[in-house]
């Protein structure tokens, strides 16, 4: 976290030990001013980015600060949180939970920001074509029956492909498929975009899949897709990972902060826990960037002129 009028480099020549200690006692001064630099970490998914892109824009021209959004998949964003380097997460699957506890309880180097509004879903999902015309896929029990109609080149005899995840997701694709006894093969995608691709290219030729997939996702207003029923999620059923045997749980996504910055950040930090929006919102901003090919900057500064009655709410008060 960077501190508000910092000191900047500039020449000390001739300054004497009292100098100095006016110097010092001013920069203690400033932890309790407001931020002027902030940094946020962006996860790889459209939607995080979403998120970071309206807050920045709304942060530079009302709080009059300077936003810097850095890239980082989930558990180094948490290490950057730990060690100052980051400020804010503002999307958090729970992907890392021994970093938090680590971080949150045991170095209180973290504080929760809270509820970013939007609930988080994973699931296997096949087009809502197929499962009209077989009905027994809504179910995990009837994949094995049916995997021979997701076979490709690359999936193996007798097995069906699953259009896997990017890396850094979340997933426990490999132990379900595993440990349910399921004939079917991950294809790595290799990141959101390629996996989306993929999708639409199958779904326009009316070809059937199945694949990893959740919400906010702006493609969902696009297509119509059908949650294949894995075992119902219970506490504790996917620890260790190895032994997952169950559904992804719903997940309300929430913002962290870096404690300092919690604590010292004025009204960037009281803006960022205040920022809370709805699946929707968050999915029309994604869409722009990933459908309709807008910047990151210009998607947020159509949203933000567009909704100015939704983010004053999230500005500090006077």
């Amino acid at each position: 976290m960077k501190l508000s009028k910092r000191i900047r480099n500039t020449s000390v020549a001739g300054v004497g030990i009292l100098g100095m200690l006016a110097l010092s006692s001013c920069a203690a001064e400033t932890k309790k001013e407001a931020s002027d630099e902030v940094t946020l970490t962006v996860p790889s998914w459209v939607g995080a980015r979403a998120n970071a892109e309206v807050a920045k824009v709304i942060m530079e021209k009302e709080l009059d600060v300077k936003v810097k959004l850095l890239q980082l998949d989930e558990p180094v964003a948490w290490d950057a949180l730990n060690n100052g380097k980051a400020d804010a997460i503002l999307e958090d699957w729970g992907g890392a939970p021994k970093k938090a506890k680590l971080y949150i309880d045991e170095k209180k180097t973290v504080v929760k920001g809270g509820d970013l509004g939007v609930e988080g879903h994973i699931g296997w999902f096949v087009p809502k074509y197929y499962a009209d015309a077989n009905p027994e896929i809504k179910t995990w029990k009837g994949i094995n029956k049916l995997a021979k109609d997701f076979s490709t080149a690359g999936s193996g005899e007798g097995k069906g492909e699953f259009l896997g995840a990017a890396p850094s997701y979340t997933t426990y694709d490999e132990p379900l498929i595993k440990n349910l006894k399921l004939d079917l093969h991950i294809k790595e995608t290799g990141n959101e975009a390629a996996q989306i691709k993929e999708i639409q290219q199958k779904y326009q030729d009316k070809k059937p899949f199945i694949t990893y997939w959740w919400e906010p996702q702006w493609l969902n207003a696009d297509i119509d897709l059908v949650e294949v029923k894995l075992p119902e999620f219970k506490e504790g059923c996917n620890a260790p990972e190895t032994k997952t045997n169950c559904a992804y749980a719903d997940t309300p996504l929430q913002k962290y902060l870096n404690a300092d910055f919690a604590k010292d950040g004025g009204d960037s930090a009281e803006f960022l826990k205040n920022f809370e929006w709805t699946t929707d919102q968050q999915n029309v901003v994604a869409k722009s960037i990933a459908k309709d090919k807008l910047t990151g900057p210009d998607a947020a500064e159509k949203w933000v002129k567009e909704n100015k009655a939704v983010w004053e709410a999230w500005l500090p008060k006077k």
